[in-house]
């Protein structure tokens, strides 16, 4: 072909191919603008090598009763109590009396020795401290007051970012220390403008100003977002 002919028919392909982008308003790539981008996150643990843990005690205290056999050396009842004396007394008093004289007379004479001998009796039982003192193995209880430690957590020493930091903790770690949650963002809602037409698309990462935009869609990786109008 001649180069004249090629050249002149290029000039009006190129010509041709401006008029029709005026006439449609499309020239070069179209972008929708970012009217709003919205962190998507969801909760994960955070964790941390512990490095040692340390018992936290807080002392308390409780009374008890506290019980045990015991020999204990107690005195023995008499078997008229206290009036031993006095009733032994009147007994022997009184056949001391009926040997003496006879009718009346001894009757008298005993009821007279009765009467001297409950006296003497009475004043022995005065000074008498009971009976016969034995030895008895008795159960014997008191109340004693007893300390405790109890543990109300650990102190944790735990590595994290290469330095050792602490913390406390209500339970004895394992290997590890649960130190919370945080958010870790898995990426953006984005809310986009594009002439008339809006729309919502997420990405995996936060977007620029504006977004790439083809027949009304943004383009992302292969992901085509609707528009909402």
């Amino acid at each position: 072909m001649d180069k004249t002919l090629a050249v002149a028919l290029g000039g009006v392909l190129a010509a041709g191919a401006a008029v029709g982008a005026y006439k449609t308003g499309v020239i070069g790539p179209q972008y929708a603008d970012v009217v709003r981008s919205t962190p998507v996150t969801v909760k994960e643990p955070v964790y941390a090598d512990v490095v040692d843990s340390v018992p936290i005690t807080q002392a308390t205290e409780s009374p008890q009763q506290v019980c045990g056999n015991q020999a204990v050396r107690v005195r023995r009842p008499e078997r008229f109590g206290d009036k031993d004396g006095m009733l032994i007394g009147a007994v022997v008093g009184g056949l001391l009396g009926h040997q003496v004289g006879g009718g009346s007379g001894r009757t008298l004479a005993t009821f007279g020795g009765a009467v001297a001998g409950g006296y003497v009796g009475r004043d022995i039982d005065r000074r008498h401290v009971g009976g016969r003192v034995v030895d008895e193995t008795q159960r014997v209880c008191h109340t004693e007051t007893r300390r405790h430690d109890n543990i109300i957590g650990y102190e944790v020493r735990y590595q994290q970012d290469g330095r050792l930091r602490t913390t406390r903790v209500s339970k004895k770690p394992s290997d590890q220390v649960w130190l919370g949650d945080r958010d870790r963002i898995i990426g953006y809602d984005v809310d986009w403008r594009y002439r008339d037409k809006t729309g919502t698309v997420r990405l995996d990462q936060k977007p620029a100003a504006r977004l790439p935009i083809r027949d009304g869609a943004i383009i992302v990786e292969r992901r085509i977002a609707t528009t909402n109008g």
